[in-house]
């Protein structure tokens, strides 16, 4: 484990913007966070006071409880980031740690772990000789440890190996054995994970409006697709695209997020919006606009 302390910080990218950090365990990522985000909220929950000591001068909220059997206390959608190795390795339901700490993530948020390859050559070799001891551990696949996230409420998983190599000529026997090596998996010894809340698409449309303002343009835009009150529902897009400040980008996307019968939509909210000179910008945005036109100047919505 020691080896890969330093490494979950290759998964914080350089336009990350994390103003709420959570650490789990792993405390030596607490210098190198402190030091790229100087301003940023840092909290730590650890199983041993003991260690706050060390950290005592980085201004971090250090909580002493053990992840695994309580519940955290922050609020849901509190971080932008929660950080730390191994997080699922000795836990009685996986899954219920991955959910939960995605509960605690803003909708633009990431969890940024590792876990150890159940098929990395050095637990096989262990296996082979009768002597692994593993008892205690979770070990994943990276296949599992992927479909554990996904089933988890993550919308997007990235991994990064971290290679061990193999003496000389052991692979060759793994696969004369009938191992299979894709990617070199029998020589990565742990994986790192970014798991994301949102696909990035959807990050990016979540990190600009807050949730009540996103929730009241999701309900106004169904009710125009559904022939729902349709003036008064138009009437009160523009308001609300007035009032808080949308774009014709923005709106086009946001659109292509939660609408499903776009050409209904579209035909609906041009024929009702008594010539918006937005309506123009915001077709031209639309990425299925090409595919749209023809049904739409057949409808009598472009002249």
């Amino acid at each position: 484990m020691e080896e890969i302390k330093p490494l979950l910080m290759d998964f914080v990218q350089p336009d990350d913007f994390f103003e709420t950090i959570l650490v789990v365990e792993t405390v030596e990522y607490l210098p190198p966070l402190r030091d790229r985000y100087p301003n940023a909220k840092i909290f730590a929950v650890v199983k041993d006071e003991d260690v706050m000591e060390k950290f005592a001068g980085l201004d971090v909220d250090f909580r002493v409880l053990d992840y695994r059997e309580e519940r955290l206390p922050f609020d849901e959608e509190f971080f932008d980031a929660i950080i730390g190795d191994l997080t699922l390795e000795v836990v009685i339901n996986p899954q219920d740690i991955a959910a939960g700490f995605s509960t605690y993530l803003k909708q633009t948020g990431v969890w940024i772990t590792s876990f150890r390859n159940i098929r990395h050559w050095s637990i096989i070799d262990k296996l082979m000789r009768g002597r692994f001891g593993g008892i205690v551990s979770r070990l994943y696949a990276k296949i599992e440890f992927e479909r554990l996230c996904y089933a988890s409420f993550y919308k997007e998983v990235r991994m990064m190996p971290v290679v061990k190599p193999a003496p000389e000529g052991l692979i060759d026997k793994l696969l004369t054995c009938g191992f299979e090596n894709i990617n070199n998996d029998l020589e990565t010894e742990f994986w790192l994970i970014r798991a994301a809340r949102s696909m990035p698409e959807l990050a990016l449309l979540k990190s600009m409006y807050t949730f009540e303002q996103r929730r009241e343009l999701s309900k106004i835009l169904h009710r125009i697709e559904y022939g729902i009150e349709i003036k008064a529902s138009i009437e009160k897009f523009w308001l609300l695209y007035d009032e808080i400040g949308l774009f014709p980008d923005y709106a086009a996307a946001f659109i292509r997020s939660v609408v499903v019968h776009r050409q209904r939509f579209y035909k609906t909210l041009v024929a009702e919006s008594d010539n918006r000179r937005e309506i123009e910008e915001i077709l031209s945005a639309a990425e299925e606009v090409n595919e749209m036109e023809p049904a739409l100047v057949a409808g009598g919505v472009f002249r």
